[in-house]
């Protein structure tokens, strides 16, 4: 695993993938750009890029535990982040633009709010739907 870096990009030597610095001073990465990050947790980004592709680690434990502690980092899940490095290489494999193609299990804008919760009734059980 190997990650370089100036002082206005971060570059794997095993994934397509990126971190840059914007304007602001911030950093972006290439599969998460929705996301204004520390160099820090770009780095953590980038490493995780590198964690998820790397066949050999599918079954180690030790691994495994590292992408979940990188995610952490980011402020996503383990999955969300493997949703979105699955998806910018399948859009990759097909020519198309890998931002394109959003979805449903993407994370939500990092400034997004949560619904306030709805009180439920004390005398009625709350009604699931399965359908």
């Amino acid at each position: 695993m190997a990650v370089h870096g100036t002082d206005d990009t971060l570059r794997s030597d095993r994934t397509p993938e990126f971190a840059q610095r914007t304007e602001t001073g911030g950093w972006r990465l290439s599969w998460l750009p929705e996301y204004t990050l520390t160099r820090e947790q770009a780095w953590a980004g980038m490493e995780l890029d590198e964690l998820v592709s790397d066949l050999a680690a599918v079954h180690d434990r030790l691994a495994h535990a590292e992408i979940s502690a990188r995610a952490d980092l980011l402020g996503i899940i383990w999955q969300q982040a493997l949703i979105k490095l699955a998806k910018r290489i399948d859009a990759r494999g097909r020519g198309d633009d890998p931002a394109a193609g959003e979805s449903s299990h993407d994370p939500p804008a990092p400034l997004s709010r949560l619904r306030p919760a709805r009180s439920i009734d004390e005398h009625r059980a709350p009604q699931a739907y399965y359908g």
